[in-house]
């Protein structure tokens, strides 16, 4: 059985879902504080299968001992974290307790079980602003400008260290580029809290009409057409590196890092330009100041995947932008709008944790 923590949140849920068309057990362990057990639902009907689900916060150590004594949990996907850059700025403290607290704990509890293999979400944003492009997984890390990336450079720093005390532990560290999309059934997808951080929702929300327009912070970056180029990789594909590093992880100990992206940077205008083609719709939108913080330009090298792994990302920009597109004209308040017939295996603490 595979935990998934943060597993009905974006990443985590299509995830959920590619490991049990993998024939995998899985567990989810989320405390939807910006996630949807709706999401859960819909991967059961996508999979015919449901997975286990507990509420529950991965910073609740006791929780964590009862469901590794009560599954046998043989590795751990660990999204379950906060990821607003705004929000982090304002909340950092929140942001190092879930982020950096909340991968101690569960890392404690997992060497407790006797459970040594990890593969940790983490981000692009730990190389902070990388002088070379495309940027490769040798890069030293830089000094991330949020503490949502701080949290995220800390993280892998606690796991490099623990991998380096005890020669049990597998690790993968991930580092995503810009996941975007949905699945192509338009089941399940991205439902931000509140406002949009990123271009993409913020896109879509404004094309079903619940934003009147789209800032474009930057016109004036030192790129071809003057707007940031960043490295957009479908969910679906991310997600099955993430398969591919559990089954690497098999077979390698200490810490691996893989980029996960798709090896090429696209502008928002770029961004802009495909998505009206796929809505056949005009996106409204206005130029503003740049943002401090926002870099020019990142896209990653993804070669080692490959070598390593056997991955790589396969669907195109238009494919990735029709399927969010599908997604978000079918949901257009996310999943405030649950669709009948659906069933996730779910039941209270006590009675899952009685088996």
């Amino acid at each position: 059985m595979i935990l998934v923590t943060g597993g009905a949140g974006y990443i985590g849920s299509h995830a959920v879902l590619e490991l049990l068309l993998a024939g995998e057990e899985v567990l989810v362990l989320d405390n939807l504080c910006n996630s949807s057990k709706t999401a859960l639902d819909r991967v059961a009907q996508l999979s015919g299968r449901a997975p286990q689900f507990i509420k529950g916060d991965v910073r609740n150590r006791a929780l964590l001992q009862a469901l590794f004594a009560s599954y046998p949990i043989r590795a751990v996907m660990h999204f379950a974290g906060l990821k607003a850059v705004g929000e982090s700025v304002r909340e950092p403290l929140r942001y190092y307790e879930t982020n950096v607290s909340g991968s101690i704990t569960l890392c404690q509890a997992m060497a407790e079980a006797g459970v040594f293999r990890l593969v940790f979400s983490s981000s692009a944003t730990v190389y902070g602003e990388s002088p070379v492009m495309p940027i490769t997984e040798d890069r030293p890390t830089g000094t991330p400008t949020n503490p949502y990336g701080q949290s995220k450079l800390m993280a892998e720093n606690v796991l490099k260290g623990l991998a380096e005390s005890d020669p049990r532990w597998s690790i993968g560290l991930l580092r995503y580029f810009n996941p975007i999309g949905a699945h192509e059934s338009g089941l399940i997808g991205e439902d931000p809290n509140g406002v949009p951080n990123n271009l993409l929702p913020y896109m879509l929300q404004v094309a079903v009409g619940r934003r009147k327009q789209l800032s474009v912070y930057g016109a004036d970056y030192p790129t071809p057409d003057g707007t940031g180029i960043r490295d957009y990789i479908h969910v679906v594909d991310l997600v099955k590196g993430h398969l591919k590093a559990l089954d690497r992880l098999e077979q390698v100990r200490g810490v691996s890092v893989w980029n996960l992206g798709t090896g090429k940077g696209h502008s928002v205008r770029e961004m802009i330009t495909a998505f009206e083609e796929v809505t056949g719709r005009p996106l409204p939108h206005v130029i503003k100041p740049r943002r401090a913080g926002d870099i020019a330009q990142c896209w990653s090298e993804p070669g080692k995947a490959w070598a390593e792994l056997g991955w790589r990302a396969e669907k195109d920009l238009v494919t990735m932008l029709a399927d969010a597109w599908r997604w978000q004209s079918r949901n257009p308040h996310g999943y405030a709008e649950p669709q009948e017939n659906t069933a996730t295996s779910s039941a209270p603490l006590s009675t899952a944790l009685a088996s």
